[in-house]
């Protein structure tokens, strides 16, 4: 998992990931747990999660590269 900013691992409630969507796209996010990002495969953008909350804006989000968006999902929200 991504380290925050106190040095603690970062990770994502699973119910709120349950409410979150892109706001772009409004599509689903699914998240990786290695960067610390949630991902909209669909808007191929990366939003950061900082302190345990995510930074849901499309300026601050990382655009996914082509590796990215081609593979599959680590982890998506609880079934």
């Amino acid at each position: 998992m991504a380290d925050g900013r106190d040095g603690k691992k970062v990770n994502v409630d699973p119910k709120l990931l349950e409410l979150l969507a892109c706001p772009l796209t409004k599509g689903p996010l699914t998240w990786d747990p290695e960067r610390g990002e949630l991902i909209s495969r669909v808007a191929k953008l990366a939003y950061p999660v900082r302190d345990g909350i995510p930074i849901m804006l499309p300026s601050e989000a990382r655009t996914l590269s082509v590796e990215d968006v081609l593979s599959p999902p680590r982890l998506s929200g609880p079934s």
